[in-house]
């Protein structure tokens, strides 16, 4: 049986990526993150520019620090990776459901404009938004992932910490970038930005740890939000007196 590799670009693996090159990928992931929000396209097919460059900017910032190295965030994906994708969307579905209804009893929670936004839609307007939304949810992942090695590489190569300590704080820390990128979402809602979307991430980095493979985390991603879509859209088209 194969024994599967290491977190890449920590501890020379393929790679080593030092201090001054994190803080280079860092930068470009702000830098999309702001592409994102502020690049005012929001018909289709315009908004697939921001989506895109908001994957495509850290990647070329990753291609550049690493050359060619930069695919040891993917791996090639089977039936065992497609199981692993249901696995952990299922997860954070339901991890998300348990901490929003434990979340809704400390504080008053905002809604997803973007979920709200389904209600009502056609078919073909449905399939038009969708579509951005997998570049934009790779690039996420690239949002979650790549701090988690940031801070890997940081807590074992500079603090001297052990790998397994340095495992637990980089999936901290991603859930704690990964919630704050969302605050613009939900009204600056501290609680439900840092616990409720953090506690979702802390799943989708598991997937990334468990297979070493961005694809599975990413896949995850898309099944569990498009499941908030589809039942948004589907609520939104429900018949004239049937229960909310």
């Amino acid at each position: 049986m194969t024994a599967k590799p290491d977190f890449p670009f920590y501890n020379d693996r393929p790679i080593q990526i030092e201090g001054r090159d994190w803080l280079l990928l860092m930068g470009a992931l702000a830098v999309a993150l702001a592409v994102l929000t502020l690049l005012p396209l929001r018909q289709f097919p315009q908004n697939l520019v921001p989506a895109l460059l908001f994957l495509a900017i850290p990647l070329l910032a990753l291609r550049h620090v690493a050359g060619p190295h930069w695919t040891a965030l993917f791996r090639p994906v089977g039936f065992r990776e497609i199981g692993l994708m249901l696995l952990f969307g299922l997860l954070t579905l339901v991890g998300s459901i348990l901490a929003a209804l434990i979340l809704s009893q400390l504080f008053t929670l905002s809604s997803n404009p973007v979920a709200e936004s389904f209600e009502g839609m056609t078919a073909l307007a449905l399939a038009a938004r969708l579509i951005p939304t997998i570049p934009q949810l790779i690039g996420e992942e690239l949002l979650g992932v790549l701090p988690f090695l940031a801070m890997l590489w940081l807590c074992v190569t500079r603090l001297g910490l052990s790998r397994q300590a340095g495992i637990i704080i980089g999936l901290l820390v991603s859930a704690l970038v990964f919630g704050a990128a969302h605050l613009p979402t939900y009204d600056w809602n501290w609680g439900q930005a840092l616990l409720g979307i953090g506690s979702a991430r802390v799943f989708l980095t598991l997937a990334y740890i468990a297979t070493r493979n961005l694809w599975v985390s990413a896949g995850a991603h898309v099944l569990n939000d498009w499941s908030g879509f589809f039942f948004a859209f589907s609520a939104g088209h429900a018949p004239v007196g049937s229960e909310p």
